[in-house]
């Protein structure tokens, strides 16, 4: 069956899965998405549309005052006139679909005023030369459920936010499957719609991580996928990012915060032997008007020992320690990453390398 056949045959016409969960920006805008995802799409639909709303929460005008996209296959026109407290303004964007049959992801960087960093929306799909069975699109079984990946993103999550998105799930079966789900990760929530999936349909998977106050940095979640009352033996698992939140500061608050100043963000030990340890320090001064503080720590590489300070007083100094077992590491360059979460307004996320040679 022909892709948009088969999604109109469920009800649900190609590029027209319902909205991710709507998401507030700055307390000034609330979208109703961010990402617009056509899913399976064939390159002979031709060129693909969609419109992102937004809706002025704040008690000002607000103007879109440009957008910005990622290539020329994306053509995009927005709302031109201030968009009043209470009103919405739309962001529209045809991609040409003519770039061959591959996964698309398409960029839109929105400025809006009163915002100050710029809003990125995206949209993306994969398009097809031919027409592909349910099995072909969607290889990955969760008993009578098919997915493509196993390894969801949720990107980045501010404290007192969440973010969502959302993936395309299958029914490769001939008869309706309910689908919930288990030994779900807390801050994580799941659900399918429709549900139950019809035969042989496609329904949206969306997935929303809410930040955890005790919860930073790089982590995953694990979802139990629950297909007709039984439980699938493999899990889904959702990265997120979760960093401080400074969106309510005043300019005057973010000058008042930690700022720490690293003498170096990359170490390098030189030539060492394959089973030796490689330790760097990383040492730096809080020039802030606040105590510095590193949530978490978190490192690329298994088995490396981190120390941190406590919390750093302003004018002080502090170090990271990292401690790196290179045993069963290969011959070679070698690149250790350590990316710290702080509470400074000018630093939330900081990057140390460890960097050397293993004969």
């Amino acid at each position: 069956m022909h892709i948009a056949a088969l999604l109109s045959a469920i009800g649900i016409a190609a590029g027209q899965f319902p909205a991710s969960a709507q998401e507030k920006i700055g307390n000034i805008v609330e979208f109703d998405k961010t990402i617009h995802d056509f899913g399976d799409v064939m390159l002979s639909d031709g060129p693909l549309s969609c419109t992102f709303t937004m809706k002025n929460i704040s008690e000002k005008p607000v103007v879109i005052y440009n957008v910005v996209t990622s290539c020329g296959c994306t053509d995009v026109k927005w709302t031109r006139e201030p968009v009043k407290p209470g009103a919405s303004g739309t962001i529209s964007a045809v991609y040409t679909n003519d770039e061959g049959p591959y996964p698309f992801d398409k960029g839109l960087t929105a400025y809006i005023s009163g915002i100050s960093r710029p809003v990125i929306l995206r949209l993306r799909g994969i398009a097809h030369e031919k027409q592909l069975s349910l099995e072909e699109m969607y290889p990955i079984r969760l008993l009578g459920a098919g997915i493509k990946s196993l390894d969801l993103k949720c990107g980045n999550i501010e404290q007192g936010g969440s973010r969502s998105d959302k993936v395309h799930i299958a029914n490769i079966t001939d008869s309706p499957i309910g689908i919930s789900f288990e030994n779900v990760s807390r801050g994580l929530s799941m659900k399918v719609s429709p549900n139950p999936v019809p035969p042989r349909g496609i329904a949206e998977l969306s997935y929303t991580v809410t930040a955890q106050k005790d919860i930073w940095g790089r982590n995953l979640y694990y979802a139990t996928p629950v297909v007709d009352g039984k439980s699938s033996d493999r899990q889904i698992s959702v990265y997120a990012f979760t960093k401080d939140n400074f969106s309510k500061l005043s300019a005057e608050e973010r000058a008042e915060g930690s700022r720490p100043v690293f003498e170096t963000n990359t170490f390098t030990t030189g030539k060492i032997k394959a089973g030796e340890k490689a330790a760097a320090e990383f040492p730096f001064t809080n020039a802030g008007k606040n105590d510095f503080v590193i949530y978490k720590a978190d490192v690329d590489r298994a088995g490396t020992e981190v120390s941190l300070p406590g919390a750093v007083r302003t004018g002080c100094s502090g170090s990271i320690g990292l401690t790196v077992d290179t045993a069963g590491m290969p011959e070679g360059e070698m690149l250790v990453t350590a990316t710290l979460t702080t509470n400074s307004p000018t630093r939330p996320i900081v990057n140390l390398f460890l960097t050397g040679w293993i004969e």
